[in-house]
């Protein structure tokens, strides 16, 4: 099965804390990527990205001037 490089951005459960991951995971035929039920525990996904998504800002983040 293709592997396809993916960001996911989600809450974890424990702090509610927005984060995000870079991870690859298997692709099915129809593009779709298979998470692992391990990954996600702990996790409520918010976003899967296409590729290496770099976040510069997230909530409850300060944005420096």
């Amino acid at each position: 099965m293709k592997q396809r490089t993916v960001t996911i951005l989600y809450y974890d459960i424990n702090s509610l804390e927005l984060k995000h991951e870079i991870a690859s995971f298997p692709q099915k035929d129809q593009g779709r990527v298979i998470i692992s039920d391990q990954f996600k525990v702990g996790k409520s996904i918010i976003a899967v990205c296409d590729g290496e998504v770099t976040v510069l800002n997230k909530i409850g983040d300060r944005v420096d001037d």
